[in-house]
């Protein structure tokens, strides 16, 4: 799996921990990371997910469809899923505010065995980590 994950667009290095049974993939400074890809990836390699879970950075702003999104970059940005912690973020739409995020972009359905990879993934914020 990490030679599967490592091989992917954007990845730096993958850490890979079978005792914690998590897996850290750090994105190279410049490159951009699909996560969905990521996903699949795993999935391919013959490892089953319970989480894919992130910590980014970046502008909040207003998607197409009029959603919150994180602007991590310019060619990227992540689709901010509706909770408590995300109302919170409102009043940063648009502003020079850069936010840190810890949040999850995927969880495993409950007797589902493998991710549908063609519904978009959005980032449930679980923690709001800086603002500045």
């Amino acid at each position: 799996m990490k030679q599967h994950l490592g091989r992917q667009a954007g990845v730096q290095n993958v850490e890979v921990s079978l005792r914690d049974g998590k897996v850290d993939v750090t994105p190279k400074e410049d490159g951009r990371i699909d996560p969905a890809q990521l996903l699949k990836a795993t999935y391919d390699s013959g490892v089953s997910v319970a989480e894919l879970d992130m910590t980014v950075r970046g502008k909040i702003v207003k998607d197409a469809s009029g959603n919150l999104a994180l602007q991590a970059e310019p060619n990227q940005s992540f689709t901010i899923a509706p909770n408590e912690l995300s109302k919170t973020l409102e009043p940063l739409v648009n502003s020079a505010t850069a936010v840190t995020l810890r949040g999850q972009l995927y969880k495993k359905p409950a007797g589902k065995k493998k991710a549908d990879t063609s519904v978009p993934l959005k980032l449930v914020v679980l923690e709001i980590q800086k603002k500045e």
